[in-house]
């Protein structure tokens, strides 16, 4: 059976604009879908769980950890796309900047990450994440919607668009991709769905 690994990204969150963005916790319903999330059958081969440091994702990888009994070790370039300079933004103003991070992914937004800065970097870590891992099953990489758009055109063959994003408002949505051949094998589903 192909190897493969599976893009996870983090679900709802506790928004709060007096706490920096990386630092939000999972809500309840956030954990409520990564629990469903594993009483599926997609994480029954997993063999190791690596995740952003941020604390979404970090939430998120010990949610699976405990479920699989494996443990999580934490990546720092699994970060979402740097936007520390504008830091929280209120939802029209979030989407009106993240459509003009993916469609002007040479260009700082804002003071954001580029995109194809972003891209690089998440491509260059789960490179190095899938080299360096020695197990056998499959593996599980936690983390962001921005940055799983932009690893999920770049396995497409394709240029860097918001198209490419996950569906729904919340996040908690994986893909799957054969590291063997590069490519994708299934695009995003809903964690809640398994």
């Amino acid at each position: 059976m192909t190897r493969l690994v599976l893009f996870i990204t983090h679900a709802e969150v506790v928004i709060d604009p007096t706490v920096p963005v990386p630092d939000w916790p999972l809500s309840a319903e956030g954990r409520r879908r990564h629990e469903a999330f594993n009483r599926s059958g997609a994480v029954a081969r997993l063999s190791a769980i690596f995740s952003s440091q941020e604390r979404k994702a970090t939430d998120a990888a010990a949610i699976l950890s405990a479920a699989t009994g494996l443990p999580a070790t934490r990546v720092r370039d699994l970060h979402e796309n740097d936007r520390s300079a504008t830091g929280y933004l209120p939802k029209a103003e979030f989407e009106a900047t993240a459509d003009a991070f993916f469609a002007h992914p040479t260009h700082s937004i804002r003071g954001w990450e580029r995109a194809c800065d972003a891209q690089a970097r998440i491509v260059a870590c789960v490179r190095g994440i899938v080299a360096a891992d020695r197990s056998a099953g499959d593996i599980a990489i936690v983390a962001h919607g921005g940055v799983g758009a932009l690893l999920l055109a770049h396995l497409s063959g394709e240029d860097i668009s918001r198209r490419f994003d996950q569906p729904g408002q919340g996040g908690g949505n994986w893909f799957a991709f054969d590291p063997a051949a590069w490519a994708v094998t299934q695009g995003w589903r809903d964690i809640a769905a398994g």
